[in-house]
């Protein structure tokens, strides 16, 4: 049960009507901070200062009341015996928690001191209401000169401290504001210095661009002159001749390969159970996969070793064929074609050589050498673009979010101020 004050109810507008519009620039806003909390701080504490001095003497009338109570009897003679004994009993209650808990305000001469005026007169507040809430009925009937006493002194203390709290919490939302308007401020100042930064960035970037772009038109013009002499055209027709004749290695691969296709079968199965040197197994391996490879006459002996071996493992039975006699021809046949393959082989092979070096000495020198730093230059210049852009980028959204930070640290200024700061980037 509450003991039965109200509270005071406030109104508190915030803003106010605009007196005067004012231009400054984002340097002269710290100081206009500083200035403006400094004011708000005194005229918080001198307000709190005042109420303090208001609910002090409040205090020593409760502890008053509370001596005054102490020796006071209540007229209990009369009353029942068992309804005296509760009064008693509430009476000293209420006397306890006045000496106990009631206690002096401290003085005010700073922030800190305020906040324990706050809390010491809210825990006091508390106690007493706690305590007078429970004895309620006691107070009213028994004690009633100082119910009426009690209940308006602490309606008045209930008031103050309820001013005193909400002065606390307005110069808190002020200083957070100051605060939040000073990281504005630094905000601004960073994105400023990064603009800068990103800027030297692009004016280097934009001016070594002109050298690569220069570079780039040099080396396009020493390859196009290149490429635009008698030599060159000499050298492209020739290339063209090689990649026609290149073509050919693939008919005598075609026509060699049909032939030892024939006895692939065997040679295959021969890989497996033969006992060959190393040089001697690499050549049945090619032989059975790419015949073109070894067809050499190097290697003409070795191949027909291979060959014999296979037709004696045939005709013994070591190896498995359906016809003996056809596999033992085709064998045969794969000796007989050996010459004129090897022959075809090593024809190509020196006219290819031959046709390779005519084209490598009529290449252009340094045309290779060029033509790599044209590419890297020309990488290197779309990676400079590219660097470019990405730093524009960054330089657009600077410029959108330093407005807004200026814009935001206008509004918190209104709320600082009746003056409507304007505030010049330029």
């Amino acid at each position: 049960m509450v003991f039965g004050w109200g509270k005071k109810k406030q109104e508190e507008t915030s803003g106010g009507e605009i007196h005067q519009n004012k231009e400054i620039s984002l340097a002269d806003v710290p100081k206009i901070i500083s200035d403006l909390s400094a004011l708000r701080k005194s005229q918080t504490l001198s307000e709190i200062n005042n109420l303090r001095n208001k609910t002090a003497p409040l205090i020593e009338e409760l502890m008053k009341i509370g001596n005054v109570l102490e020796k006071d009897d209540l007229n209990m003679d009369d009353v029942d015996k068992h309804l005296s004994i509760i009064v008693v009993r509430g009476k000293k209650q209420v006397i306890d928690m006045i000496k106990k808990d009631v206690v002096s305000l401290p003085k005010i001469s700073s922030f800190d001191d305020a906040e324990k005026l706050n809390s010491v007169l809210n825990l006091i507040l508390k106690k007493v209401g706690d305590v007078l809430g429970r004895q309620t009925r006691v107070i009213h009937i028994f004690a009633k000169k100082y119910a009426n006493q009690l209940k308006e002194n602490l309606a008045v203390m209930n008031s103050n401290h309820s001013e005193i709290s909400d002065l606390l919490k307005n110069y808190n939302s002020t200083k957070s504001l100051s605060e939040e308007t000073l990281d504005a401020i630094n905000q601004i100042k960073n994105l400023k210095e990064l603009r800068t930064k990103q800027s030297r960035k692009i004016e280097n970037i934009t001016k070594n661009t002109i050298t690569i772009n220069e570079k780039i038109s040099t080396l396009h013009n020493s390859i196009d002159e290149i490429k635009s002499s008698d030599n060159y055209t000499k050298y492209l027709a020739l290339k063209n001749t090689l990649d026609e004749f290149v073509e050919q290695k693939s008919m005598i691969k075609t026509q060699i390969n049909t032939q030892f296709t024939k006895i692939s079968r065997p040679l295959g199965r021969y890989e497996y159970a033969s006992s060959l040197d190393k040089d001697q197994k690499n050549i049945l391996s090619n032989l059975v996969s790419e015949p073109i490879d070894v067809l050499s006459s190097n290697n003409y002996d070795s191949i027909i070793l291979i060959l014999e071996n296979v037709r004696k493992g045939i005709i013994s039975g070591s190896i498995s064929v359906k016809d003996v006699e056809k596999t033992s021809l085709q064998i045969t046949e794969t000796e007989e074609s050996l010459d004129g393959f090897i022959k075809l082989v090593s024809e190509y092979n020196e006219k290819y050589k031959q046709m390779q070096n005519d084209v490598t000495s009529l290449m252009p020198s340094d045309l290779l050498s060029l033509e790599s730093d044209l590419a890297k230059t020309t990488l290197l210049n779309d990676e400079s673009n590219l660097k470019s852009k990405t730093f524009q980028g960054e330089l657009d959204e600077i410029d959108s979010k330093i407005p807004k930070l200026v814009s935001e640290i206008e509004d918190k200024l209104r709320q600082f101020s009746n003056t409507k700061y304007t505030i010049s980037t330029s």
